[in-house]
C-alpha cells in the first residue's frame, strides 16, 4: 500500500495509523532521510542539502534506499509507503521492486488537502518541532513540486485503477476513520 499527498496533509500520522490497525509496517523515506541526517551518514550529508532547499533527494539515493528497506524481513506481512513513489521514474522503479519479490500493490491512498491549509499547518508544526526544512518559502516550493511532479504518479495509479482519494483535512481520528472505510471499500471486503 501506498500513501500520497501534498506535504503536510497528515500522511505520516495516517501511516502510523494505518500500521497499527493493519499490522503493517509504515515506511517514511522523509523519517528515512532524517535519521541519515542525524546520524550525519554519506547519504545523509547528500540528503541534507535538499531537504534543506525544500527539493527532493535525487531518485538515485532514494530509489537504493527503499530496495534496501523493502528487502527487510518486517515487509513479509505488507506494508505502507509513505513518501515514495514521488516521481513516475520512482513509480517504475517500484514496479521493478515488488516484481522482483513477487508482490504488487492493493492501494493507493491519495490524502487530498487545500494548499493554504497545508501553509498553515506546517508552519505551526515547523514552530512546534523546530524543523529547519519548514518555512514560507520552503514550504510552497515543495508544495509546487508536489503538484509539478507527484500528481503525474497520481495520475499513473488512477489509470491502473488502484487510486483511492480521501479527503485529509479534519480530526486525526475523523480521518482516520475515513482512511480506514477507503481502503476496506478498495479491497472490496
Amino acid at each position: 500500500m501506498l500513501i500520497i499527498g501534498p506535504p503536510g496533509s497528515g500522511k505520516g500520522t495516517q501511516a502510523e495509523k494505518i500500521s497499527e490497525r493493519l499490522g503493517v509496517v509504515a515506511i517514511s523515506t522523509g523519517d528515512i532521510f532524517r535519521a541519515n541526517v542525524k546520524g550525519e551518514t554519506p547519504l545523509g550529508v547528500e540528503a541534507k542539502k535538499y531537504m534543506d532547499a525544500g527539493d527532493f533527494v535525487p531518485d538515485s539515493v532514494t530509489n537504493k534506499m527503499v530496495r534496501d528497506r523493502l528487502g527487510e524481513d518486517d515487509v513479509d506481512k505488507g506494508f505502507l509507503l509513505d513518501g515514495y513513489p514521488r516521481t513516475t521514474a520512482q513509480v517504475d522503479y517500484l514496479e521493478g521492486i515488488l516484481a522482483d519479490t513477487g508482490d504488487k500493490l492493493d492501494v493507493v491512498l491519495q490524502l487530498t488537502a487545500d494548499d493554504e491549509e497545508l501553509v498553515v499547518r506546517l508552519l505551526g508544526r515547523a514552530k512546534d518541532t523546530g524543523r529547519s526544512d519548514d518555512n514560507e518559502h520552503v514550504i510552497r516550493h515543495r508544495l509546487n513540486l508536489y503538484h509539478d511532479q507527484t500528481e503525474a504518479v497520481v495520475a499513473k495509479y488512477s489509470e491502473r485503477g488502484v487510486l483511492t482519494k480521501v479527503d485529509g483535512i479534519g480530526g486525526i481520528d475523523e480521518v482516520t476513520d475515513r482512511v480506514m472505510a477507503a481502503i476496506k471499500q478498495a479491497q472490496g471486503s
